[in-house]
């Protein structure tokens, strides 16, 4: 059974609420929005969870003098505010690219042991054990406009260790002004204006529209015609099926239903209760890219800047594995 055959056809039910299923069952935790608002001090000028950031710097330690050392409150505020000060007014270009390099080579800060100097550089990703990192995700992300009047929301948004690397538009599979998933690119490309919402996307490595039954991807500033589909050649079919048709734990239905109205719910479970759902364009390029260890490869392996063209993310027939 394919979701696109029950009746109903808005964007939450043709394309947001099965993605936001998906990456419940690709291992991401969902953070309703109240809680995504509250991790960031319910500022929504500020689209670092910077809560969680704090909580996962925590964990890490430096090697000094033959032992492991825990990083001193000092230092996780200085890596903090580096991450939450993009420096925009060099561009959403350079921005980006400055955020990449962060996250790619870590952080350096300066801490004191017994008196002695040490210079650690911290990463804010553990690219060799992708377990140690944790992947979130929320929906109608409230980001305040450049011009600090209005504000946009991004349908999903999705964070790993509390940073904005993934934005994806849903939209519904019969767009009135055209095919949809280019309406979702012009979003997109929109939101990314220096009067709009770039803050946001100076973080952002994957972006994402989809319409439930279909999807492309780019990244921070690629232009409308080179946002591309991806053809998997890696996940078997089967395999992408058992992740689509594993049922949610209660918990996670719990956790992703409980601030909608009950008839999402319903609508839900009865998509579920009807047979096996059939894979889509969307699903196969949310499990593709967004799985969290290839999502870590795509980033760390297959995103390059280059002077002439910006940054590129590969296409399918770029990658090797």
């Amino acid at each position: 059974m394919d979701y696109t055959a029950v009746p109903k056809f808005q964007e939450k039910y043709a394309a947001k609420i099965p993605a936001l299923a998906l990456l419940c069952n690709l291992g991401w935790s969902f953070l309703p929005p109240a809680e995504a608002c509250e991790a960031r001090s319910g500022r929504q000028d500020q689209v670092v969870l910077t809560e969680i950031v704090r909580r996962e710097l925590g964990k890490r330690t430096f090697h000094f003098a033959g032992k492991e050392r825990p990083l001193s409150q000092k230092s996780i505020d200085h890596l903090i505010g580096i991450v939450c000060s993009p420096a925009l007014n060099k561009g959403l270009a350079a921005a980006n690219e400055a955020l990449y390099n962060h996250l790619l080579y870590g952080i350096s800060v300066t801490e004191f042991v017994d008196g002695e100097k040490a210079t650690p550089t911290i990463a804010l990703i553990d690219w060799h054990t992708t377990e140690n990192n944790y992947f979130a995700f929320t929906e109608e992300f409230s980001v305040t406009r450049a011009s600090g009047v209005e504000s946009r929301r991004p349908d999903i948004v999705c964070f790993v260790n509390g940073i904005p690397l993934i934005v994806i538009e849903a939209k519904r599979p019969d767009g009135k002004k055209g095919p949809s998933i280019d309406e979702g690119i012009s979003q997109s490309l929109r939101n990314q204006r220096h009067d709009e919402i770039p803050q946001l996307f100076a973080y952002s490595q994957l972006l994402l529209s989809d319409n439930g039954a279909d999807g492309r991807y780019g990244t921070c500033n690629t232009p409308a015609k080179f946002w591309a589909a991806w053809r998997e050649e890696d996940i078997a079919d089967g395999a992408m099926l058992a992740i689509k048709n594993r049922p949610l734990s209660s918990e996670q239905a719990q956790t992703l239903f409980k601030q909608r109205a009950p008839a999402d719910l319903d609508w839900y479970q009865t998509l579920i209760a009807g047979g096996e759902l059939a894979l889509g364009g969307q699903d196969r390029l949310l499990i593709s890219l967004l799985s969290p260890q290839r999502l870590l490869e795509m980033i760390r392996y297959f995103t390059l800047f280059d002077k002439k063209a910006g940054k590129i993310v590969a296409r399918y027939q770029q990658v090797r594995r």
